[in-house]
């Protein structure tokens, strides 16, 4: 694929204004009755459809590749000892039976402070890492313990309530699987067990990864300069039946289809000469517009916050131009956005 000739882009140009009442604040009932606007990069008209469209959409021997990511339930409100509240948010576990965690109030969540979660149950902070984290550890619980008593869905900030039954199924894919992500491979969520089937059905082939997605993918770029963000490192594990699927797919002159920004930066990391080698990895890929993609032909997403890396990668795939008229069109056409909200495809 031909990607957009590189510019300076700068942070500022992947703004845009949202109303607040297009932030999705609850799921559809049906995951496949969500909106998907088609955005073809051969033509310049945009064309609305719903998801489970989808299927007609992808030719027979073309492949999808999923994340099959299950999000965590890692978040845990607690007090500290002057009865103040604290949440510490874990993203991945380290040694000694430690966790790397976010924690707030970060002023006051220093080494040998605790945040206690029942009278028997105490998240401790052991040390502040050079990046912000802190590490943490259970005292009185296993965190596996910890986790199944305490921890809740880490519903992503922009969605202003707390979470509920409905969340815990409808905040992960249905083909989730391994925990490890802080947030769901949102661009999934609107697959069914339907869907999969009919996409089988049609010749169309469905590939697994697991990428782990971290809290950064909520952080918008606070730089002009793109060249000075910093991404956080997310791993991923590429398995061999996958890595053999895309080189079937190749040899046979047909497309990948990438679920997610998570599946394309998993894949294009992975790819060494545009062969995808499997294996575990950590990705700190960035990508923005100019990027040679080498593995991914067409792209199912979300629609992305203003100035969030991920907004990026839809417009290095798409090109900025495209994918500024695809969000207008979206706004005006009152789509719901974000990680409840409706789907775009760039074929």
């Amino acid at each position: 694929m031909t990607a957009e000739r590189p510019t300076n882009y700068r942070t500022a140009d992947f703004d845009y204004q949202l109303p607040p009442e297009l932030i999705a604040q609850t799921p559809l009932p049906d995951r496949a009755a969500s909106r998907l606007l088609i955005v073809r990069r051969s033509r310049e008209t945009l064309e609305d459809g719903v998801f489970r469209g989808l299927v007609d959409l992808i030719p027979p021997g073309d492949l999808l590749v999923i994340n099959t990511s299950r999000v965590r339930h890692a978040r845990f409100l607690g007090r500290r000892a002057s009865g103040a509240p604290a949440e510490v948010l874990l993203i991945h576990p380290a040694s000694d039976d430690c966790w790397i965690a976010l924690g707030r109030p970060g002023s006051a969540l220093r080494p040998g402070k605790g945040v206690e979660l029942s009278p028997d149950v105490t998240l401790e902070v052991v040390s502040i890492l050079t990046d912000g984290n802190r590490l943490v550890r259970f005292v009185g619980a296993t965190a596996q313990e910890a986790i199944d008593r305490f921890g809740s869905l880490p519903l992503p900030p922009y969605i202003a309530r707390t979470p509920t039954a409905a969340d815990a199924a409808r905040y992960q894919t249905v083909y989730a699987e391994r925990e490890g992500s802080v947030a769901a491979p949102t661009a999934g969520l609107h697959f069914t067990a339907e869907i999969l089937s009919a996409l089988r059905d049609r010749g169309i082939g469905v590939g697994r990864l697991d990428l782990e997605i971290g809290p950064g993918t909520f952080k918008p770029v606070d730089v002009e300069d793109l060249t000075r963000h910093k991404m956080h490192p997310e791993s991923y594990e590429i398995p061999e039946a996958l890595a053999g699927q895309i080189a079937r797919v190749r040899a046979g002159g047909c497309a990948v289809w990438a679920v997610g920004t998570t599946v394309v930066r998993a894949l294009e990391s992975s790819a060494v000469l545009g062969v995808v080698r499997a294996g575990r990895g950590e990705t700190q890929l960035m990508i923005t517009p100019g990027y040679p993609f080498a593995v991914v032909d067409h792209v199912i997403t979300n629609f992305h916050l203003p100035r969030s890396t991920l907004l990026m990668l839809v417009s290095a795939f798409a090109g900025v131009d495209r994918t500024r008229a695809a969000y207008a069109h979206a706004i005006a056409e009152q789509y719901r956005f974000y990680s409840y909200g409706d789907a775009m495809v760039v074929v």
